[in-house]
């Protein structure tokens, strides 16, 4: 195992890292960036973990080098885990499922979720996310008369909940419930939302149990929801068994709610910030969609990182790699890389499509399942903003949620 020392003075494994000012961290993976090579990093120790530290690994800060080992997934594999921390493997794929999976294990599984996610599928839920987003900011124009309110409580974060649960065919009555296990296993390290293993554990059970109990019945009932298309779907003769529709529900909805609302919460905060940009894309609509919802995605990143580990020998940015070494790509690097992006911490809601951000992944077969929808969410969200509330503004600092894995706001104050 290599040792090559960093070069930041700041250890990037530590949490006083992550909850440093945000310029200490954009100018560390500047020089991530920068430097010849790679830099190696040691590992902390999660609080209450049972597991031991382990041996460090590799960051991949510049654009390219994401995207080099995003899309070779055979020598960059997935599954030894997709999170820093080596977990057994029985815990890799109860918590990520199929992002905890190499082919053709990883294979099978997609083939079979993504029957939920065809064209056609996307398309009838399209139809309630107009609605869904409409609720939403009538729900808030009728409770908050005094026109303010929190950003992420009321716009934010419904929108996409009510979306994934209608999908999935959750009752309404469950929502509250499904937030609070998605708080709780992302914000694992934040001490709002228990910051330790136990409360991660707990609350990822609580799911899984719930899950594998909703595919059950749909299998023996099945009705018009993904959950039922998904457990009545057969590839090869092979179907989903409960325990993998546990573990899927749990990327599914963890994934479809949090990447979302951060994704709209960061939007909102860099259009309240750059009211120059916000003019544009009101201004021409239909011409400014689509490059601004990537801007969007580039600027917020939601995804802070994923790791992947070598399966052979290899060279990297001008690194040597050994087999079993890891390697975190770090999207949020990435997506300020000054060699793919003119100006990158420039907000430019007609920034080219290409090169691509990669807050969705770097391509390869990992790549974002949901992405189309989340990008028809985003849109459609601001798009009900724009014609009904073009007023509202972020008004105070966004309450960052203390996360190394999920660039997360649990609180925005905004007005109109």
């Amino acid at each position: 195992m290599a040792t090559t020392p960093t070069v930041n003075e700041q250890d990037i494994s530590t949490f006083e890292f992550w909850t440093a000012d945000r310029d200490v961290r954009e100018d560390v993976f500047r020089q991530l960036r920068d430097r010849p090579g790679l830099a190696f990093h040691p590992e902390l120790v999660f609080e209450g973990s049972p597991f031991p530290p382990g041996p460090g690994y590799w960051s991949l800060a510049r654009h390219e080098d994401v995207w080099a080992a995003s899309r070779n997934a055979e020598l960059f594999c997935s599954g030894h885990g997709s999170n820093i921390v080596d977990l057994p493997q029985e815990m890799n794929e109860f918590f990520g499922s199929m992002i905890n999976m190499d082919d053709p294990k990883h294979f099978r599984l997609r083939s079979i979720v993504s029957k939920g996610f065809t064209p056609r599928e996307v398309a009838k839920v399209e139809e309630y996310v107009k609605v869904k987003a409409a609720a939403v900011v009538d729900r808030m124009l009728e409770q908050h008369p005094d026109r303010q309110c929190d950003f992420v409580e009321n716009i934010a974060a419904p929108m996409p909940l009510d979306i994934i649960c209608e999908m999935m065919g959750i009752p309404e009555d469950d929502n509250k419930q499904i937030f609070h296990w998605t708080n709780v296993i992302l914000g694992a390290s934040d001490p709002e939302f228990g910051g330790n293993y136990e409360a991660l554990m707990g609350a990822a059970l609580e799911m899984f149990s719930y899950a594998q109990a909703l595919g059950e019945d749909r299998r023996a009932n099945p009705v018009d929801d993904i959950t039922s298309l998904m457990m009545q779907a057969q590839v090869d003769g092979d179907q989903l068994s409960a325990q993998e529709f546990g573990s899927f529900f749990i990327l599914l909805v963890v994934a479809g709610n949090e990447t979302t609302r951060n994704a709209i919460s960061h939007g909102m905060k860099a259009l309240t910030d750059h009211p120059d940009q916000r003019e544009r894309w009101w201004g021409d609509w239909e011409g400014v969609t689509k490059t601004a919802v990537e801007e969007i995605v580039r600027w917020s990143s939601p995804v802070i990182h994923f790791r992947r580990t070598a399966t052979a020998d290899t060279e990297l940015g001008g690194q040597k790699i050994a087999a079993g070494d890891k390697v975190v790509l770090w999207y949020c690097a990435a997506n300020r890389d000054e060699r793919a992006f003119p100006d990158p911490f420039t907000f430019d809601v007609t920034r080219p499509l290409q090169p691509a951000q990669v807050g969705f992944g770097a391509g390869g077969p990992h790549f974002c399942l949901g992405a189309n929808l989340a990008r028809r969410e985003i849109g459609v969200m601001f798009d009900e903003l724009r014609r009904r509330v073009p007023t509202l503004e972020i008004t105070g600092k966004p309450d960052y949620l203390h996360s190394n894995f999920i660039n997360g706001i649990k609180r925005l104050p905004c007005a109109w």
